[in-house]
């Protein structure tokens, strides 16, 4: 056997080779670094994407590569792929942030990158990627132990998961392995690409949407317009961010000048929705109606107590025990209260009767 196995390949290729096998430890390092460092300034920018693979080039794809057109490299270090890095993101607007995020981080090389999205044939299937060429420059990373990492150019590509299915799908039908495949089934091929590039495009146009009302929300909640804003799992989760509970929280802690734990507060969501409320301005309204009985039933619960933390909960519960009690639910009207904000208990029960026992006297009940 050869010093290049059973390649049978041309002494100048043979050499190229000879350089890609002496380099495989700065292809390694470059391997780490460059994926160590992606994952990192996402992590920083609270980007999310669906994955960061990174690959060599096995010396047998090399040869085979080599085998074909060895003669158009005059040294190693013009092969851009031999380190392989793939960026997968959930959205297609995400690929272009991706590649912004790129080049901050490299040096690209434009004249050899490509975006085969914009050169994609109307006639054609499948889903193009777009690919830099990169280096590392000495001001992100450099290691003399590894001379030759700055000088190495790497190919990274960008694609989302449906690109990136159905770049997999289209390598395991043998579209491109030499065999020909019968026409119906690259029409049906066809049919699928286009209906993963609509489902692709309304992944990311959903989110804008999502974004796009989120922004209105929080501006509603902002200007105090909450009789405009339909209660859902965003606009509750801006609302709390303005503190609504805030202020009558602090007058029962000053009961007996205890503190007060920040808690969860999206188990009530879902008991705001069963009683009825369906925006912003009905929770605002429990809050400037209720807010005296709240109080009443925190004074009667702990005024005797040496209690001194209170859970941030202890006023939207209140609230909703006032609500609950005056609008005739009893003690099915608390457990069930309970069951939502606490999950079910065979506690819960003995908990809504002992609440309702204590809140019997108390004024508010007796108001009309």
């Amino acid at each position: 056997m050869s010093k290049t196995g059973n390649y049978n390949l041309d002494p100048h290729s043979e050499e190229l080779l000879a350089q890609y096998r002496a380099l495989l430890p700065t292809y390694s390092k470059i391997e780490q670094v460059v994926s160590g460092k992606l994952k990192a300034f996402f992590a920083d920018a609270g980007m999310i994407v669906a994955a960061v693979e990174h690959r060599i080039k096995t010396e047998s794809s090399l040869a085979g590569k080599l085998a074909l057109k060895g003669s158009k490299y005059g040294e190693i270090f013009d092969i851009t792929d031999l380190v392989g890095i793939r960026v997968i993101t959930f959205y297609i607007d995400d690929v272009d942030k991706v590649a912004s995020a790129l080049e901050r981080i490299f040096d690209i090389d434009w004249e050899n990158s490509v975006d085969k999205r914009k050169i994609h044939e109307i006639d054609s299937f499948g889903y193009l990627s777009l690919h830099y060429i990169c280096r590392i420059p000495p001001s992100a990373f450099s290691d003399p132990e590894y001379p030759d990492l700055n000088k190495i150019r790497f190919e990274i590509q960008m694609r989302t998961v449906l690109q990136h299915a159905w770049a997999n799908m289209n390598h395991d039908t043998g579209y491109k392995s030499g065999v020909e495949v019968p026409k119906v089934y690259l029409r049906n091929m066809s049919r699928l690409a286009g209906m993963l590039e609509l489902i692709d495009d309304e992944f990311s146009r959903i989110r804008r949407e999502l974004a796009d009302y989120r922004r209105r929300v929080q501006a509603l909640v902002a200007s105090g317009n909450l009789g405009e804003v339909q209660l859902d799992g965003d606009s509750f989760k801006s609302y709390l961010s303005i503190g609504p509970f805030d202020p009558l929280n602090r007058r029962i802690a000053a009961i007996n000048q205890a503190e007060i734990q920040q808690v969860d507060l999206s188990p009530f969501l879902q008991l705001f929705i069963s009683m009825g409320f369906k925006t912003l301005g009905d929770i605002d309204g429990l809050i400037k109606e209720f807010s005296e009985a709240a109080y009443q039933i925190a004074c009667f619960q702990i005024g005797l107590t040496d209690i001194d933390i209170l859970s941030s909960s202890v006023a939207p519960q209140n609230l909703c025990t006032a609500f609950i009690l005056k609008k005739g639910g009893g003690s099915a009207g608390l457990k069930f209260m309970l069951d939502k904000i606490n999950g079910p208990s065979e506690g819960n029960e003995m908990m809504a009767q002992f609440l309702l026992d204590q809140s019997r006297d108390l004024p508010f009940m007796n108001q009309q």
